[in-house]
């Protein structure tokens, strides 16, 4: 069993609708020009074997080690998947090449699992759909990794390209394609401060947001009334991520409107209320961003927020094409720390 077979994934990064995917909620995410791309070649021992040149030593791990915590711990989830699916039936060599910074909120372990079970796919020559792998992955972030994340990430690295934003409802697992705009670019910087979603305050609000969710007897906290939300004795803290969901599930409502309609400045608005949402109310953001995402706007961009999970990683900005290179010259020199990672426009 010698049969190598490749596959590929982009980053992406979520315009807007931040932890409303496993609240019932839209989003609207867009796929990045950086991504990963896996080389499988299966074996006939249970061992996953990964090298990647991101890291300098390889990992040898067993398809049935239930560890986890280290970087290839992606890589044997998405094995246990692609065995439990009939893809594969024993352990692989992986070799992985990634564009994407590890910690900056652009999807890289999601992106690192898609591609692997597409590999494994194509290895098995089997039907499953994109969807079928979105979903597929998700259950390796939620059940192997322990991280409760929505479909979001899954869905738009499995299905999504660069140019245009998905507009997805999670709850219908239904979405639309949107171009981008061409005047301007969505611009992705990294704060320069790195996070894990396994570190606990990821799930911390998956649990307050859980807590909410009880109280009003549903799954779907996006879709409650604010007016609800505000007139109930639920708890401060849960109310508060409860309050950021709903509002922020009306936001991408916006969002698509005004990028249906070429309204950049009404975009950019609804992108900086999103950040002050989650500053706020969901308090998932950092004074280092925060000042990164208030000088993004104050030297041009038409809006910016925190994107990813939170705790860290990258902001993205809306900036016209024509003022992007000046504007980041002078974002990133107040901010040091702070790189660029990828621009992202309609054609």
């Amino acid at each position: 069993m010698n049969d190598v077979v490749s596959a590929s994934a982009p980053g992406r990064v979520n315009l807007i609708g931040e932890h409303t995917d496993y609240n019932g909620g839209m989003v609207l995410p867009a796929a990045l020009n950086i991504g990963l791309e896996v080389s499988l070649i299966p074996r006939s021992d249970s061992a996953v074997a990964v090298s990647s040149d991101g890291y300098d030593a390889p990992a040898i791990r067993d398809v049935a080690d239930d560890a986890v915590g280290g970087w290839s711990d992606p890589c044997v989830g998405a094995i246990r998947e692609a065995n439990r699916l009939g893809l594969l039936d024993a352990g692989v060599t992986l070799d992985l090449v990634s564009s994407i910074p590890a910690g900056s909120g652009l999807s890289s372990s999601a992106a690192l699992i898609v591609a692997i079970l597409k590999a494994a796919r194509t290895y098995a020559g089997a039907d499953l759909t994109d969807i079928d792998i979105a979903i597929a992955a998700r259950r390796v972030e939620n059940d192997y990794m322990g991280v409760p994340c929505g479909i979001m990430d899954q869905m738009t690295v499995a299905l999504a390209s660069p140019g245009s934003a998905m507009a997805l409802d999670t709850k219908r697992m239904e979405y639309a394609l949107i171009p981008l705009p061409a005047s301007h670019d969505m611009v992705v910087l990294h704060s320069g401060i790195t996070r894990k979603l396994t570190d606990g305050r990821y799930a911390a609000r998956k649990q307050e947001c859980d807590a909410a969710k009880r109280f009003f007897g549903t799954e779907d906290l996006c879709l409650i009334e604010e007016e609800t939300v505000r007139g109930s004795d639920l708890a401060d803290v849960p109310k508060r991520r409860a309050l950021h969901c709903v509002s922020e599930n009306a936001r991408v409502h916006s969002a698509i409107a005004a990028l249906d309609a070429g309204d950049i400045g009404e975009f950019g608005a609804v992108m900086n209320e999103s950040h002050a949402s989650m500053r706020d109310l969901f308090e998932m953001s950092l004074p280092a961003i925060d000042a990164l995402v208030n000088d993004a706007v104050q030297i041009g961009a038409v809006g910016a927020r925190l994107t990813g999970g939170g705790f860290g990683g990258c902001i993205v900005a809306c900036i016209a094409k024509e003022e992007r290179e000046g504007w980041l010259g002078e974002v990133l020199s107040r901010h040091p720390d702070a790189r660029f990672i990828d621009a992202v426009s309609g054609a």
